[in-house]
């Protein structure tokens, strides 16, 4: 039998043994703190529960629109101008199953065999893989705790060849926290004036910013508002994870045309009673603050018992619900990551992701996305395990 080869070449995600793992000790009566989760703890909040059901009760349950029903784009539009001060019309975005289906459809309406994505790591573990499905090439740009997992200019102009066709940036990022100053957005917006270049802001994490005030790259410069694509979602900023409703904004009328023409031939439109739920989604306030403000509460409590931990080093997140953690001073792994999740899951029941997947060595990623008592009981654990 024939395969798909670009189907093929797709890599499983290096924390399918960990996860595994886990719940093979969990089904065998270990207890298991689990600090791998990238979604919020949180119940979705009732306003948005309740306009579900009012629209399910109302019977809106058919086909609508491929790229979204009229109500909620215009909703995304007022959004975008009131938050973010991008001005989209709403035939400008496109609504679909999740942030990563944003992803998907724009990488695969950009990109052509040969092209080259620049992705800086450490990087979400999907960026690699889509452009590779998309036959493009994937250029890394490393970045170091030392300058807060951020790329520079020159680093940018470095990595840029005749072959480059896109540029991803996450801010703030996962799996760091780390958050783009706008002086920062700036700097890299002008490396690439005047070049073909195409932009991802993946800005799912825009609302969990914490220290410093989250920019939108596309609002900073017309040259920057043409060549980008906005990318964003309400799973993690209201706790959504599984209504999955993501959306993306770009000016390019070719580029939306071809996505919803993809969209159209793949998916169609996501579920009807979600897009009514999300207008409500994007207009509350005191929910997503309150969220915010135990988020923080978290982050703090467990950046200083982390940083107490002789041998981890690690820099305080200014967004997201992660800690990035250095693990190269445990002497006893050597800054192997998958060895050491591997042997604190296994020894004292605490899961975390080894940096190996985000093209990061030496380094884990923490979610604090869980409660005081459980960050408190297993980084206590994480001690007892390094001291051991």
């Amino acid at each position: 039998m024939q395969y798909s080869q670009r189907a093929l070449a797709l890599s499983p995600s290096n924390t399918l043994a960990i996860s595994a793992l886990a719940q093979s000790l969990a089904k065998s009566g270990k207890e298991i703190i689990n600090f791998s989760t990238g979604e919020p703890d949180f119940d979705t909040p009732t306003p948005i529960k309740n306009k579900a059901i009012e629209a399910i009760e109302n019977g809106f349950s058919k086909y609508t629109a491929v790229s979204g029903i009229a109500e909620l784009r215009e909703a995304v539009a007022q959004k975008l101008l009131r938050e973010n001060q991008l001005s989209y019309s709403p035939k400008e975005i496109i609504i679909s199953n999740g942030a990563k289906h944003s992803l998907f459809n724009a990488m695969c309406a950009i990109l052509n065999p040969h092209d080259e994505v620049i992705i800086p790591a450490p990087y979400w573990v999907s960026y690699p893989e889509i452009a590779k499905f998309c036959q493009a090439t994937p250029v890394f740009i490393p970045t170091t705790q030392d300058q807060n997992f951020k790329i520079t200019p020159q680093q940018l102009k470095a990595s840029i060849t005749p072959r480059t066709k896109l540029l991803i940036l996450n801010s703030p990022s996962n799996p760091t926290g780390s958050l783009y100053t706008q002086e920062e957005f700036q700097a890299l917006g002008k490396v690439l004036e005047g070049s073909d270049i195409w932009v991802i802001s993946d800005e799912i994490y825009e609302k969990l910013t914490y220290s410093n005030h989250f920019i939108s790259l596309a609002s900073l410069s017309s040259d920057l508002l043409e060549r980008t694509i906005t990318i964003n979602g309400l799973s993690k900023s209201t706790a959504m994870t599984g209504w999955r409703m993501g959306y993306l904004a770009c000016k390019d009328s070719t580029l939306l045309s071809c996505i919803d023409n993809l969209q159209g031939n793949s998916t169609s439109n996501i579920n009807s009673f979600t897009q009514i739920a999300s207008i409500v989604a994007l207009s509350l306030e005191e929910e997503i603050q309150a969220m915010k403000e135990e988020f923080l509460k978290r982050r703090d409590l467990a950046y200083k018992l982390c940083s107490s931990i002789p041998s981890l080093s690690l820099n305080c997140p200014d967004g997201a619900f992660y800690l990035f953690i250095n693990i190269n001073h445990a002497s006893r792994f050597q800054g192997d990551s998958m060895k050491f999740s591997q042997a604190l899951l296994e020894e004292q029941g605490v899961a975390l992701v080894p940096g190996i997947a985000f093209g990061a060595e030496g380094y884990v990623r923490m979610s604090f996305a869980t409660s005081i008592e459980n960050l408190q009981k297993g980084i206590e654990k994480i001690k007892d395990f390094l001291e051991s």
